[in-house]
This record gives structure tokens, C-alpha cells and sequence, in this order.
């Protein structure tokens, strides 16, 4: 009668997914993930749009990571409806970019040697110090779940384990970057050229994170024709956008014709137009940058889309 009631692939828990290097990484992540925003909650303190990102990030990974731990351990994960590698491979990849983004934010905007006035104290100054450490640690421990899971040379894996895979969340994430920028007054209005630049940010954008959902989501096979040579189209062509984005958005924001070619001195701090179109075009030549490695290692990759 008990024999019953043991499941067809062994037992109901994986151990191996806490056991395993994975999994181990998986453990730190959540143990350094509660730690740092615990430490910012207590004593360490936040405050403003930066403060705010960053505790964001921080529970937003912790939740995830939780999610995706308790699904490995109890297989409940093969009850989802998703592409179980490609899922956990993005995540990973997308909680890197948070927690660096957040480890480098969170000490730059509140973390000082010196103890600030009271009544905060050099509590908030030893608690604020701790975050930092804490919040390096959880990068690096993410980080190591990327490492451990990317897909190897001539491996077949999921398409979000290969290194193609990866560099569209690092693209997307980017673009988020771009568009931040272009909302904090950046003045793309201006012109017909600096919009088709909106524009091509727009729809690379989108066609990126279509990309990544059609293979979280285990749907590149009914796409009518192999989802690979689309994805090397795609990615060619937004090289030919990104392009020309590179080569417009500089003329139309620092020529002098049309634009500033320095920083004006009357141009206050945190609040210039000059400095927004700066990230923009900097970020612009990243991601060009990035899809055209994208576009090399795409040639090559071999992957399962339903891993």
C-alpha cells in the first residue's frame, strides 16, 4: 500500500537543490538577500528614488530566489507552465544586474565613513557599512549562479543559459537605463532625428523582451520557422538600428549646430538635460556594443527551447 504513493521520479524532495553548487548558491543568495535589506530596514535607513530602487531590488531577488528554491526542492516546478531552464537562467541573469546596480547605489548615496549626526549615530553609519558588505556578497552570489549554469562550448542547453541568451537580459536592462535617462529631461522632442532614436530604443526594446518571454515561456517552437535563424535576424537588424542611433544621437545632441558640445556652466546638478542626453549616448555605444557580441555568439549557439 505505501509504495503506492511514492511519485514515478523518486521522491517528493530534491536535496539536490540545496545540496548542489546551484543550490548552495541559490541558499547564500537568499541568506545575504534577507540579511542586507534587513540591516537597511532596522538601522541602516533609505531614502529617496535611489533608496527606494534599491530595497525594491533587493526584495524583489529575495522573493524570486525563494520562489525558485522552494520550486526546485518540492519539483513543483514541473507543474508550471514554463520553460523551467530558460526561467531560472534569466532570473539569474536579471538579479545580477539588480543586486550590482543596488550594491553600487546603496554605498554611493548613504554609506560614509564618518558617523552622521544624531540621532542616527555611527549605529547607522556600522549598520549602513554592513549592507554594503552584504549587498557585495549577494551580487557575487548570483553572479555565481550565472557562472554555474551558463552554457558551456558545444553544450546543448536552454536558449537563456547560452551566452546569446544572457546578453538579452543584459541588453534589456540597458534599455531601461536609456529610457530612465531619456524621461529625466533629456529633450529628444527637439528633433525628427533624436525621436527615430526613441524610436529605435522602443523597438529593440520590445523585440528583446519578446525574445525572452517566447523562451521563458516554452513558445519558439510555433513561431512557423526555426526560432534561432529569427533570432539572428532580429539581432542583425538591431544592429543596423543601434547604429544609426549611435551615429544620430551624438550629432543632434553635441554638434554645436543642434546642440551643446560641453556641459553648460549655468546646467544645475542633477537636474541637466545635458548630463540625461550624456547617459543616453553612452549607454547607446554599450548596447551596440552588446548586440553586436550578441549577434557573433548567435551563430554558433545550440540550443533546446523547451529545457
Amino acid at each position: 500500500m505505501g509504495s503506492t504513493m511514492e511519485p514515478p521520479g523518486g521522491g517528493y524532495l530534491h536535496l539536490g537543490a540545496v545540496t548542489s553548487p546551484v543550490g548552495t548558491a541559490r541558499v547564500l543568495q537568499l541568506a545575504f538577500g534577507c540579511t542586507t535589506f534587513s540591516l537597511v530596514a532596522h538601522r541602516g535607513g533609505f531614502a529617496g528614488v535611489q533608496g527606494a530602487f534599491c530595497m525594491a531590488a533587493w526584495g524583489f531577488c529575495f522573493a524570486l530566489s525563494g520562489l525558485v528554491l522552494a520550486c526546485e526542492f518540492t519539483r513543483l516546478h514541473s507543474c508550471l507552465h514554463l520553460s523551467w531552464g530558460n526561467f531560472t537562467a534569466a532570473f539569474a541573469m536579471l538579479a545580477t544586474l539588480l543586486s550590482a546596480t543596488a550594491a553600487v547605489i546603496y554605498p554611493l548615496y548613504f554609506t560614509r565613513l564618518e558617523c552622521p549626526p544624531e540621532p542616527a549615530g555611527c549605529a547607522a553609519r556600522d549598520f549602513r557599512l554592513a549592507a554594503s558588505v552584504f549587498a557585495g556578497l549577494l551580487f557575487l552570489a548570483y553572479a555565481a549562479e550565472v557562472a554555474l549554469t551558463r552554457a558551456r562550448p558545444g553544450q546543448v542547453a536552454s536558449y537563456m543559459a547560452t551566452v546569446s541568451g544572457l546578453l538579452k537580459i543584459v541588453q534589456a536592462f540597458v534599455a531601461c537605463i536609456i529610457f530612465g535617462a531619456l524621461v529625466h529631461d533629456s529633450r529628444y522632442g527637439r528633433y525628427v532625428a533624436t525621436q527615430w532614436c526613441v524610436a529605435v530604443y522602443s523597438l529593440c526594446f520590445l523585440a528583446t523582451v519578446a525574445v525572452v518571454a517566447l523562451s521563458v515561456t516554452g513558445h519558439t517552437g510555433g513561431l512557423g520557422c526555426p526560432f534561432d535563424r529569427l533570432v539572428v535576424v532580429y539581432t542583425f537588424l538591431a544592429v543596423l538600428l543601434y547604429l544609426s542611433a549611435a551615429v544620430i544621437w551624438p550629432v543632434f545632441c553635441f554638434d554645436p549646430k543642434y546642440g551643446e558640445p560641453g556641459r553648460p556652466p549655468d546646467c544645475p546638478r542633477g537636474s541637466c538635460s545635458w548630463d540625461s542626453q550624456l547617459v543616453v549616448a553612452t549607454f547607446t555605444y554599450v548596447n551596440l556594443l552588446l548586440y553586436i557580441a550578441d549577434l557573433a555568439y548567435s551563430q554558433r549557439i545550440r540550443f533546446v527551447p523547451t529545457l
